[in-house]
């Protein structure tokens, strides 16, 4: 590589002989076992004193400068490190040494590039008069997190005082650092998270909501390693969040081994790219995480048609990005499932593909309204249970008509539709259907892609709204299946509400929310409050039987 290709920064203003002073840097090299010469370090300082910038040098273990930078008095822009190793149990093998003009010792900036490069060491030469060199101001990472720090800032020496014999001391910190993430980001291949709520309105909401995101992620088997929530007037445009607060993240998402950050709230296009690219790392947003929940929860062909249309829509758009971040934004969460092998092709084919799903998806409508009007012919009732996700609607299903339907103590264990024959006294039956679980802010695309199926809750003459009663949201559940329900004009269809889990609570407390609400409480798991339920079935189906009437 030429010289010139090696100088990085501004060099605008420079004379010929200041650029040619720079160039010659690379002829010097620094003895493996030491941090930097005290000739390298004079060259330095005299240069930065004569041109009245910044100059550093990016240096590998073996002592060769690999890159030159110029900045301003104020700091230096570094170039781009993408192609050198780095990891949670390594580092990049590459030392900054540069100048500081105001004898000030290293700055946030510094301390910045440090943990989010992950460089051996970083080091800042005071200029003094004349341009010789001052004290050295050096730090360098610790192994995870060391009393809640990041790195080590060590005493400022003159250059003639360093004593680190560093091939020696980078090899032993690199395996301590090793050794601390043993047992986090190299243990299998389950997903390490950070979670990010961003509100403009109450804190207390948002904790609501990054708590079911935690339950989402535990959901699809991730790992939550530290939650953050922050309160601005308006979100960032192009980060949701300050850069400042976002690169404090990434420092800690790399010390904690977090290979993916979360957003409670969906991303656009833009915004994807641009997290993506300062953190190096995967992002997701909350419509990615379900998506790829449901993903992994079909087992039909007609959820399978269902999910993977619901993800090539939401990535259709982001198709327009450049390759490198929507590799990052497809590579785990999210890019499994049905449409793993489809993500990252062209717009075009995205969209031919999406065009077959959907034909495919009206072939399988058909079947499923030829199935509806046979039951309509014969006149058996339809009760479908609705509720927001993980309330109890399979186990309720379980239990009415002794099946054995999926039953998990997860967000959307069921996402394939069941349906049961529910028998009655008098030689009376009911078609019961279980259906996918609601969720407050359900993804547009896929509650599109979805609508054929939750289409048949319009033929139902009874709801079951079954509500997961000991959860401490559970009347923002219920507001969040009443709003979908009135998204899909289902208000007018026959409703009972069942309050669910009451063997988790209190006895006095389940009957008096059980009479404020006008609910039948029940225990599912336990069995109890059954028969109630039964009747008022019963009592809702067939009110004419109810009065004795034949």
């Amino acid at each position: 590589m030429a010289h010139k290709n090696k100088i990085h920064g501004n060099t605008l203003g420079l004379k010929p002989s200041q650029i040619n002073a720079l160039e010659r840097i690379y002829r010097r090299r620094i003895p493996p076992d030491r941090v930097m010469t005290e000739e390298l370090a004079r060259y330095l300082t005299e240069l930065s004193y004569e041109i009245g910038r910044q100059v550093g040098v990016l240096a590998d273990r073996k002592g060769a400068i690999l890159s030159v930078v110029a900045g301003d008095r104020r700091g230096l822009l570094l170039p781009d490190l993408s192609s050198y190793r780095t990891s949670i149990v390594r580092l990049c093998g590459l030392r900054l040494i540069h100048t500081h003009l105001n004898s000030e010792p290293l700055t946030s900036d510094d301390l910045t590039d440090l943990s989010l490069l992950r460089l051996d060491l970083i080091s800042a030469i005071t200029v003094g008069d004349r341009g010789l060199p001052g004290l050295v101001h050096m730090a360098h990472l610790l192994p995870g997190k060391n009393q809640g720090k990041h790195w080590k800032i060590l005493d400022p020496l003159p250059v003639h005082q360093i004593r680190i014999q560093f091939s020696e001391w980078i090899r032993d910190l690199e395996n301590e650092i090793s050794r601390s993430q043993s047992g986090t980001g190299t243990q299998g291949r389950k997903d390490r998270a950070i979670l990010i709520r961003i509100t403009t309105g109450r804190h207390a909401d948002a904790q609501d909501s990054i708590e079911e995101l935690m339950e989402l992620a535990r959901t699809d088997g991730i790992s939550v390693v530290d939650t953050v929530i922050q309160r601005l007037a308006r979100i960032h445009p192009k980060y949701v969040m300050g850069e400042g607060k976002l690169k404090e993240i990434i420092i800690s998402a790399k010390q904690s081994g977090a290979d993916l950050i979360a957003f409670d709230q969906e991303l656009t296009p833009g915004q994807a790219r641009s997290i993506a690219d300062l953190t190096d790392m995967r992002v997701i947003d909350r419509t990615q995480l379900i998506l790829d929940i449901f993903a992994q929860h079909a087992k039909t062909r007609d959820g399978k048609v269902q999910v993977e249309l619901a993800q090539l829509k939401y990535l259709l758009p982001r198709l327009t990005e450049k390759d490198s971040g929507l590799s990052r934004l497809t590579g785990g969460i999210g890019g499994r499932g049905p449409g793993e092998t489809k993500l990252e092709i062209s717009r075009r084919r995205t969209r031919e593909r999406i065009q077959r799903l959907e034909k495919e998806l009206k072939q399988m409508n058909l079947a499923r309204m030829q199935r509806r009007a046979s039951r309509i012919r014969k006149e058996i009732p339809i009760i479908s249970i609705v509720g927001y996700t993980n309330a109890g609607k399979s186990t309720l299903l379980n239990v009415l008509t002794q099946s054995s339907v999926l039953v998990e103590d997860k967000l959307f264990a069921t996402l394939d539709t069941a349906t049961r024959r529910l028998r009655f006294p008098r030689e009376r039956e009911v078609i019961i259907t279980d259906t996918v679980g609601f969720i407050r802010d359900l993804p547009e695309d896929l509650l599109g892609a979805f609508k054929a199926t939750l289409d048949e809750l319009h033929d139902a003459d009874l709801l079951l709204h079954v509500v997961d009663l000991p959860n401490p949201h559970f009347e923002d559940h219920i507001r969040a299946v009443e709003k979908i329900l009135s998204d899909l004009d289902l208000l007018s269809v026959p409703s009972l509400l069942i309050f669910n889990k009451i063997d988790l609570m209190g006895e006095t407390e389940a009957a008096n929310l059980s009479r404020r609400y006008h609910a039948i409480p029940i225990s599912a798991i336990k069995k109890t409050g059954l028969t109630e339920v039964t009747l008022e079935i019963e009592k809702m189906i067939w009110p004419k039987a109810r009065r004795g009437d034949p």
